[in-house]
């Protein structure tokens, strides 16, 4: 029996991937490293590492005729809300269709579990905080769209196929291996990458758009790791739709300050218009996962000082 990992060359893929290596797994991660890269896997017998894509339906096919999988945990996506405004084609070829494809190897083989990696951006700029899983949602995105519809496929496969399936949706997450060189990178590795440049004499600044005052629920990636775990294992996650967050609302200059703290000093931060699509205020009611044993173990200042040893390590 084998697990298996689409993104698992990615961010949060390859921190899940090296979980379940170390709890003895075999593990088959499928990733075309368009974004992820192979160096964030760790070296293992018991890993093998196919490069590919989610939307090729001749290689799914060979995979899991290949493969006894227990699990399939679906993390493989074109990650950013903004790249989906941009090209809504590819992302929805890769964001939807992908997640189809391989719900239906899933119930051919009779896969055990089926875990898909949704989003907040489900929520949109509803007002009501914090997001509860059965508030009415507003995906204001390509990416929030492709998201909402590929969960809905998710779930109802238990209802209608069998298939045990469950889809979490992730605030934002950060940690250790984000990649802060792309536009699109969650914003804890942008300002962690600039104040990193900041502290070696670089002229750099804190790009912020908007007042500074949106809010976010920031979830460190180990805690992610756990709530995929936990959705693994509970019955009780079949058909079922989850948050993962801190149930914490944090605003980017209180994200700012922090970071300054940690660091010593941070460069100047420039304001500028807000981006088209971006949601004011997030933060999640993580009540529901609570109640099958999910806590998260890292606060906001705990998983920044983590995630800024490793950046100023990796980047020096």
């Amino acid at each position: 029996m084998s697990t298996l990992v689409t993104g698992g060359a990615g961010f949060i893929g390859s921190h899940l991937v090296e979980e379940l290596l170390s709890q003895g797994r075999s593990v088959v991660v499928l990733d075309d490293l368009s974004t992820g890269k192979v160096e964030n896997l760790p070296e293992s017998e018991n890993l093998t590492f196919i490069k590919g894509s989610i939307t090729d339906r001749e290689l799914l096919r060979n995979l899991f005729d290949s493969y006894r999988f227990d699990t399939v945990f679906h993390l493989a996506a074109v990650a950013s809300v903004f790249k989906s405004v941009e090209e809504p084609v590819e992302t929805h070829r890769v964001n939807f269709d992908g997640t189809l494809y391989l719900l239906e190897e899933s119930k051919r083989t009779k896969v055990g579990k089926f875990v898909f990696s949704s989003s907040a951006a489900v929520y949109g700029d509803l007002p009501e905080l914090p997001k509860r899983e059965d508030m009415p949602v507003k995906p204001l995105t390509p990416y929030g769209v492709d998201k909402y519809a590929s969960e809905r496929y998710v779930v109802n496969s238990f209802s209608l196929y069998g298939l045990k399936a469950t889809a979490l949706r992730f605030f934002n997450v950060y940690g250790e291996r984000q990649d802060p060189s792309s536009p699109y990178s969650g914003v804890i590795s942008i300002f962690i990458n600039r104040t990193l440049k900041h502290l070696k004499g670089e002229k750099t600044t804190i790009d912020v758009y908007g007042d500074g005052k949106q809010t976010r629920d920031f979830v460190y990636v180990k805690d992610v790791v756990k709530a995929l775990l936990i959705a693994e294992r509970d019955e009780r996650t079949n058909g079922e739709v989850f948050n993962v967050g801190t149930g914490k609302e944090t605003s980017l200059l209180e994200l700012i300050k922090t970071l300054k703290e940690i660091a010593g000093e941070v460069p100047p931060v420039r304001f500028l218009p807000p981006r088209e699509g971006d949601i004011r205020r997030s933060a999640a009611d993580v009540s529901k996962l609570e109640k099958l044993g999910y806590s998260p173990s890292f606060s906001l200042k705990k998983g920044l000082e983590r995630t800024f040893r490793w950046f100023a390590e990796t980047l020096s």
